[in-house]
């Protein structure tokens, strides 16, 4: 008898996104089956629904599921007691409509939700400075405002990112350096789709012409440059996934490392970045013996900036990831959090984040 109650102590888990797309519904499919086969597997109701699809007045929801055959299939499920946001784009939390139903769950007696919004960069450096615990892991973070700004940060850090404040995956990023012994001391690196464009300016002036048509009208900032540590002189930083736990702690799920494409400006993979063991990078730059303390510091301090961000966020959430960097002196570097994680791509790490979804789903329903 005990299974019967083990199964009804499981919560409903609705996987929430956008309609559209090839079938039915947007987002990353893999990613969604990959989601609903663990949740079937640990025992619990879930299902994919969409945006209009979620009427929270009703007794029933319209909602997917994978069948026996392993494909998706449109059923009449009971509401959800808990809500999983993967909604894909900023752009489509940012719609009036999207921004309702995300209240009313907010608010609804009976629903939890698990991971409300996005992040915005500037708000993430603004909400981590507020604290003395992780002040000291921000790098120096201005908003890209004009010429004169950027020329002061230039004169103090000579070398700079410009980074968009809703940019994912290392989109629209660029570097500026300034050499005074050379003829056309400003050097503008532009990240693009293949790879990076270097532009060369006698002053401040011919750049910031460039910088403003390649930022166009999004919101930027500008960030003192980290050099980080490296393994043939290839940057590298560390990916950290953390989840909150059954007991609705924020644990460290697994720790990736990343290592910049030969011409990249970033780490990301698919710029020509490729995946690292981070115990054997940092032993590299470190030494075998104290790389394994280097891990747990940096264990440590994104569970500090984790809680940090959480609670100048206002709001609960269940996941993040987050980019670290090292400098050649062992600090650690804040760079960037995302509270809707991409997928990691070591197995161990992604079985166990599967898993952690619905413990921490578990969680929230019975609190």
């Amino acid at each position: 008898m005990t299974n019967v109650n083990e199964e009804e102590s499981k919560p409903v888990v609705a996987i929430l996104t956008m309609p559209g797309g090839r079938i039915h519904f947007r987002g990353n499919q893999a990613n969604f089956q990959d989601i609903v086969r663990t949740g079937q597997e640990m025992g619990f109701p879930v299902y994919v629904v969409t945006i209009k699809d979620l009427k929270l007045s009703g007794e029933t929801i319209k909602g997917y599921t994978l069948n026996e055959k392993k494909e998706w299939e449109q059923r009449l499920f009971p509401l959800p007691q808990v809500i999983y946001n993967r909604i894909p784009q900023r752009e489509d939390e940012l719609r009036p409509a999207v921004r309702r139903k995300i209240k009313e769950c907010l608010v609804h007696p009976a629903i939890r939700f698990y991971n409300p919004y996005f992040f915005n960069k500037w708000h993430l450096f603004e909400w981590l400075k507020k604290s003395k615990s992780t002040a000291h892991f921000v790098p120096k973070t201005k908003r890209l405002r004009g010429e004169a700004g950027l020329q002061k940060m230039l004169e103090r850090y000579p070398c700079l990112y410009l980074k968009p404040e809703s940019g994912k995956a290392g989109k629209g990023i660029m570097m500026l350096k300034y050499q005074k012994d050379k003829l056309l001391p400003y050097r503008l690196k532009v990240q693009n789709h293949k790879g990076s464009t270097t532009y060369k300016g006698a002053n401040i002036q011919r750049l910031w012409a460039r910088i403003r048509m390649e930022t166009g009208a999004s919101p930027y900032i500008i960030q003192q440059g980290i050099e980080l540590t490296a393994v043939d002189n290839r940057p590298f930083d560390l990916r950290v996934l953390l989840q909150k736990t059954e007991r609705g702690q924020w644990g460290v799920t697994g720790v990736g490392a990343r290592m910049a494409g030969t011409k990249s400006i970033t780490t990301h993979v698919p710029r020509g970045g490729s995946i690292e063991d981070p115990k054997e990078m940092l032993a590299i730059v470190f030494g075998a013996e104290f790389a394994p303390g280097i891990m747990n510091r940096v264990r440590n301090t994104s569970i500090i900036i984790a809680k940090q961000i959480e609670k100048a966020s206002g709001y609960t959430h269940g996941e993040m990831s987050m980019d670290l960097g090292m400098d050649a002196s062992g600090n650690i570097w804040f760079f960037e959090a995302n509270a809707k994680p991409m997928k990691f791509d070591e197995p161990h790490i992604r079985q166990k984040s599967l898993e952690r979804i619905f413990h921490y789903c578990k969680h929230l329903a019975s609190h």
